[in-house]
């Protein structure tokens, strides 16, 4: 069993700006509580080694987390921080999830030029995704809408829309948010970009299963590690992630699939878990809402996934 006490975390991640932010504030949380000073160790995945690649066409699940993830096992670096939706349900053998990190906003946001809301975009407007998920959700409220792939970090995408690529472009406002994008007041003014933010609200857009969440992932025998991940750990959101991941995985869907998911904390304890599928081919969308205990999120979501595959039957 391992056990030993570090001078230095070294927290592996991906080269993004966003996600080395990520990292960093988790590094900053974890010396804030335990006195551990820490490094980053940038990386490269599948993902960022081909750019321009569709999202859609790789054949690998963990193609944004799988070289990180690598480098935990080897005990190359102590911990690793994810995007939560990026991670595939699949369990990896030698490793465990130490902490999940109190949520950011789980939302998508809008960006566009002119101070768009959902409900005011054009109708024929051009708008910028690489995300089915997102996809399917807009065409269902607008189908004249002209959805085009986009890649990219969020500078470049958000460049995108500054310079008339797209009319607008949907983004995470977690993202916005942890790369200290002032977005409180609608607008995108860090990047100098003449650009605005409209929080998608969940009647709108459900997120990606996990949007706004960290996953700190460590080896499942490093106790001195496991230590220090939980006491930066969020039960309320660890909670709400898993019943979100569960509805996914029961259907059977990856972090490509275009499924969303969004799970609260209801007054009363209890938590709400609201669901949503889209077919790409007949670009049908189904959606649905279900409640239960929070002891038990992962039934939840298992429970709701049931019901959708009876309603899509």
């Amino acid at each position: 069993m391992r056990c030993r006490t570090l001078a230095t975390l070294r927290i592996a991640t991906r080269r993004s700006a966003l996600a080395q932010a990520q990292a960093f504030q988790t590094g900053r949380a974890l010396q804030a509580r335990t006195g551990r000073d820490f490094a980053l160790v940038p990386m490269a995945t599948a993902g960022d080694l081909a750019p321009s690649r569709p999202v859609g066409s790789f054949d690998v699940k963990g193609m944004f987390v799988d070289t990180i993830r690598q480098a935990v096992r080897s005990g190359d670096c102590h911990l690793a921080v994810h995007s939560y939706k990026d991670l595939p349900t699949d369990v990896v053998p030698g490793l465990t999830l130490g902490a999940v990190p109190e949520r950011e906003d789980p939302r998508d946001a809008l960006i566009s030029r002119v101070g768009h809301a959902f409900p005011t975009l054009p109708p024929l407007a051009t708008v910028g995704t690489s995300s089915a998920r997102r996809r399917l959700q807009l065409l269902r409220v607008k189908p004249g809408l002209q959805v085009l792939p986009l890649r990219g970090n969020l500078d470049t995408r958000l460049r995108k829309v500054a310079e008339g690529e797209f009319d607008a472009i949907v983004v995470a406002l977690a993202g916005l948010r942890r790369l200290y994008v002032p977005v409180e007041a609608g607008g995108v003014g860090a990047l100098g970009l003449p650009l605005t933010a409209a929080p998608l609200e969940p009647g709108e857009m459900l997120s990606a299963a996990g949007q706004g969440a960290l996953a700190v992932e460590c080896r499942a025998d490093d106790d001195d590690i496991l230590a220090a991940c939980r006491s930066i750990d969020d039960p309320p959101t660890r909670g709400a992630v898993r019943a979100e991941r569960a509805f996914q995985a029961h259907l059977g869907g990856g972090c490509l699939a275009a499924i969303g998911a969004l799970c609260r904390l209801r007054p009363g304890g209890e938590l709400e878990l609201a669901g949503v599928i889209g077919d790409p081919g007949s670009r049908q969308v189904f959606r649905l809402t279900r409640r239960g205990p929070a002891a038990d999120p992962e039934g939840l979501g298992v429970l709701l996934a049931d019901d959708m595959k009876v309603e899509m039957a």
